[in-house]
């Protein structure tokens, strides 16, 4: 059983979290300041440390450099309720083996300890890398081409505004992968060997935008302990993808504007001024013409941010790449919770066609790793699919019966293309792996 130290001044928090964690097999151990981690350090040996960034006698980031000083091959997971992109940065150049921002789900806790522990038994360096070493034309791994017309103009925008220097604004519902999208236009663009930069808008307190757009210098201000770099800086020569633009008070939405216009930032409380040169990607599931017209988003600061739009299609646009999606998410649940499930029956596949996803890509790839997590088989059954998938969404009068006709189909596919897989996996609209698993389900040579 793998032990953990839990550090958190929070009590209820952690105790909390060690209950979660000890149910889900592991035997924890918990501190709640950086004293009392240093003395149960000294007695016993652990196999991770997980500890909050704001303890109350120093921070989370010293702790684990004097942690990693004396035992480097115990692997530090850092927590934190303040989203801060240098925060990460630090942390990761300091050795953490990952990163946690509050409040975060159980699954998530699940996965990236499990993650920690697997890299950690492999021995290789943490996948948590800002700077790459070399430059990729390769775009991001997460990027699914789908095979809709929907997904073929998005590929096609992509492929084009991608080595421009023009900024880009993603339109669409939430959960459409509209950062995958912006990190895949950062990957194929000249940009791409230096940081990629998330700031999620919404999450920003309008107080505090200043600071973490631009960084402060130590003593500006109240709780500014130590200097800081802010997202421009740290997305200097970069890409910076502001997500939720539409959340940004008027206020900030005028100082982000200046920064833009004079390439120059100021951090809060220096008489410097900084030049950056950074590309802007925003993405909204707002209309922003709409509120340009309201009064409750600038008009100029609008027509900054848009020299190309780029509409990010929901799941129901993309209705024909949904099995291609479902197997993707499929192959990343496998190699995250270390499972070999091949594939879904013939009813969940009927079952994802007549769902409506009102959540889009998103919610397709948590149900498609929870039920992964469920699945004892070769193949995800639908009861391991959430209520929700049987609940108003007329699958009560689904017709369950499709496994008796697609072994046919697939023959049929097959036949017609002269037993070419590749074409048959066109013709069946499903990608060539989800043929060979059906291939190996039906027992067909």
């Amino acid at each position: 059983m793998k032990t953990i130290l839990l550090i958190e001044d929070d009590v209820s928090f952690c105790k909390l979290l060690e209950k979660f964690l000890i149910k889900n097999g592991y035997e924890i151990a918990t501190a709640f300041s950086a004293d009392e981690a240093r003395n149960k350090i000294k007695t016993t040996r652990y196999d991770l440390i997980i500890t909050d960034l704001r303890l109350p006698d120093t921070d989370g980031i010293a702790l684990m450099s004097e942690i990693k000083m004396q035992f480097a091959d115990i692997p530090v997971i850092l927590m934190t309720g303040y989203s801060e992109v240098s925060t990460a940065v630090k942390a990761m150049k300091n050795g953490a083996a990952d990163y946690l921002s509050k409040p975060f789900n159980p699954d998530e806790v699940l996965l990236v300890i499990a993650n920690v522990f697997q890299e950690s038994k492999k021995e290789i360096p943490s996948k948590a890398i800002l700077k790459p070493k070399k430059k990729s034309n390769t775009p991001a791994a997460e990027f699914v081409k789908g095979i809709s017309k929907a997904s073929l103009q998005l590929a096609e925008y992509i492929e084009l505004v991608g080595p421009t220097a023009m900024s880009v604004l993603i339109t669409g519902e939430s959960g459409t992968g509209k950062e995958v999208i912006a990190k895949n236009i950062h990957q194929i663009s000249s940009r791409n060997a230096d940081n990629f930069i998330a700031v999620d808008c919404g999450s920003i307190p309008k107080e505090l935008a200043a600071s973490e757009f631009f960084g402060h210098v130590k003593g500006s201000f109240t709780g500014a302990n130590n200097d800081k770099i802010g997202f421009f800086e740290a997305a200097n020569n970069g890409t910076l993808f502001l997500d939720e633009i539409g959340n940004l008070s008027y206020e900030n939405q005028i100082q982000l504007l200046r920064a833009l216009q004079e390439r120059k930032i100021k951090p809060v409380g220096s008489n410097k001024e900084i030049a950056v040169d950074i590309r802007i990607i925003s993405a909204t599931n707002e209309d922003l013409r709409e509120a340009v017209k309201k009064g409750d988003f600038r008009e100029d600061l609008y027509h900054r941010i848009n020299e190309f739009s780029i509409h990010s299609p929901s799941l129901v646009e993309r209705e024909a790449d949904l099995i291609m999606f479902a197997d993707f998410f499929l192959e990343k649940a496998n190699e995250e919770l270390n499972k070999q499930v091949i594939g879904f029956s013939s009813e969940v596949s009927a079952i994802f066609q007549k769902y409506k996803w009102p959540g889009n890509l998103r919610e397709l790839k948590n149900c498609v790793k929870r039920a992964t997590l469920l699945t004892k088989g070769d193949f995800i059954e639908k009861t391991s699919l959430p209520l929700e998938f049987f609940l108003d969404q007329n699958n009560a009068s689904l017709d369950l019966s499709l496994s008796k006709s697609e072994k046919d189909t697939i023959l049929d596919a097959l036949d017609q293309t002269d037993n070419n897989k590749s074409e048959a996996a066109k013709l069946l609209q499903i990608t060539r792996k989800t043929l060979y698993n059906k291939l190996k389900r039906y027992e067909i040579d």
